[in-house]
């Protein structure tokens, strides 16, 4: 699945005012964090995450480990947050129409 620039736009929206709900420790990127990342999405499809890394093609390399492992979609990434979306069962939010 893939967004358009339409679904894109209406979920950065949505994303302004989130907090971000998990964030990488000095560990990086471990199993119990994809575990807690894939948790938050299934319980609210769209989330943030705060990656502290200084380096920016290791903070690259995270955020596309991230999307890969979750199988979610990449939003947006602005600084050290990357926004995130995968659609739960449940289907929280509801997409407009490409």
């Amino acid at each position: 699945m893939t967004l358009s620039n339409k679904q894109k736009q209406f979920l950065k929206g949505l994303a302004h005012s989130l907090k971000p709900i998990v964030q990488l420790g000095g560990n990086g990127l471990t199993e119990g964090v994809v575990a807690e990342i894939n948790n938050a999405l299934a319980h609210h499809e769209l989330i943030k995450v705060k990656i502290p890394s200084d380096d920016r093609d290791e903070k690259t390399l995270i955020m596309d480990a991230i999307v890969g492992e979750t199988g979610s979609l990449k939003v947006q990434a602005i600084g050290h947050t990357l926004v995130i979306y995968k659609a739960s069962d449940d289907n929280k939010i509801t997409l407009p129409k490409k």
